[in-house]
């Protein structure tokens, strides 16, 4: 499965140190699949690389991925350890997420903009929550949910149940006690 790779764009020497340095197994995650994304498709090349910082207009349930240009003030282990984790937390999750046609995308933007029936716009500020990287749940018509910073995949996939409303994935393997009088 495709790494769900968010980065700020910065610099093209600087970009190219911490892609070496963070991401040894990049090469991993090469091989394309019709219908997945690629590291190569989500990282942005150099600062005049936009694509990712244009803010995300949600039309349908969504989760977000956002790793914000404040994360920059992290060490570069930090920024790793970080990143592998939003990777392999987004990972976890993108099965669920797939069988219930909840969209997950990723942005640098500190803007996600959220389409209302009345063809009007609710805009969502990323900037000055607790961590620089996280999710954001979005169900048009309610409101979001952010989380911020790493979570576990079990927690994360906790929160996506509850936002959505999903049945619990804990329940589905569990044995239901025996009643006996």
């Amino acid at each position: 499965m495709a790494k769900y790779i968010v980065r700020h764009a910065r610099s093209n020497a600087s970009c190219h140190r911490i892609r070496a340095s963070c991401r040894p197994q990049n090469g991993a995650v090469t091989a394309r699949t019709d219908d997945s994304l690629n590291a190569a498709d989500l990282t942005p090349r150099d600062s005049a690389d936009s694509t990712l910082l244009t803010p995300r207009l949600v039309t349908e349930p969504t989760v977000v991925v956002f790793w914000l240009a404040a994360a920059d003030t992290l060490s570069a282990d930090d920024q790793a350890e970080a990143l592998d984790e939003l990777n392999f937390t987004t990972e976890g999750i993108a099965t669920t997420l797939g069988q219930h046609n909840i969209k997950l995308v990723p942005t640098n933007s500190d803007t996600i903009y959220v389409a209302l029936p009345n063809r009007q716009r609710r805009m969502i500020l990323l900037s000055g929550v607790d961590y620089p990287f996280g999710y954001v749940l979005v169900e048009p018509g309610t409101a979001e949910r952010i989380l911020a910073g790493v979570y576990s995949d079990q927690e994360l996939l906790d929160e996506v149940e509850a936002y959505f409303d999903l049945p619990s994935s804990a329940d589905s393997g569990a044995a239901h006690p025996r009643i006996s009088t």
